[in-house]
C-alpha cells in the first residue's frame, strides 16, 4: 500500500538529501532558506562550529517597516540585500546556498539573487 507524504513531510525529505551533500565551513558557510507562509527567513550557518554567523528576516522591524506584505518576492528580495549586507560586514564573501527544500523558483529565486546582487558569491 502507497500512501502519499504531505507537502510538508516531502520538502522535509528534500532538504534532509540536500543537506546530505551540502555542509558549511568557516571559509564558506552555508545560507539556508526557510519561508512560512507570513515570512521569509534567511541564516549564514558554519556548520563545523554549529554557529549561526548572520541571520535576517521580515519579522526585523528595519525590514517590515518598509515592505507592505511580508511575504511576497519583494519581501524576499528585501532579506536577500539585508543578508548580504550583514554577512559583508562580517566578512563572509562567499556561501554555499541552501534551498532548504524548497523549489528554486518565485520567492527563493528572488532571495538568491538579491543577495548576489548585494555582493555574495555562491
Amino acid at each position: 500500500m502507497i500512501t502519499k507524504q504531505s507537502r510538508k513531510t516531502a520538502r522535509i525529505k528534500r532538504h534532509f538529501r540536500i543537506r546530505n551533500q551540502i555542509s558549511g565551513t568557516p571559509a564558506r558557510p552555508r545560507l539556508s532558506v526557510y519561508r512560512s507562509n507570513q515570512h521569509i527567513y534567511a541564516q549564514v550557518i558554519d556548520d563545523v562550529a554549529g554557529k549561526t554567523l548572520v541571520a535576517a528576516s521580515t519579522l526585523e522591524k528595519d525590514i517590515a517597516k518598509s515592505l507592505k506584505n511580508t511575504s511576497n518576492i519583494e519581501a524576499a528580495k528585501a532579506v536577500g540585500t539585508a543578508i548580504a549586507k550583514k554577512a559583508t560586514a562580517k566578512n563572509i564573501e562567499s556561501v554555499v546556498f541552501d534551498r532548504g527544500g524548497y523549489v528554486y523558483h518565485g520567492k527563493v529565486k528572488a532571495l538568491a539573487d538579491s543577495a548576489r546582487e548585494s555582493g555574495l558569491k555562491f
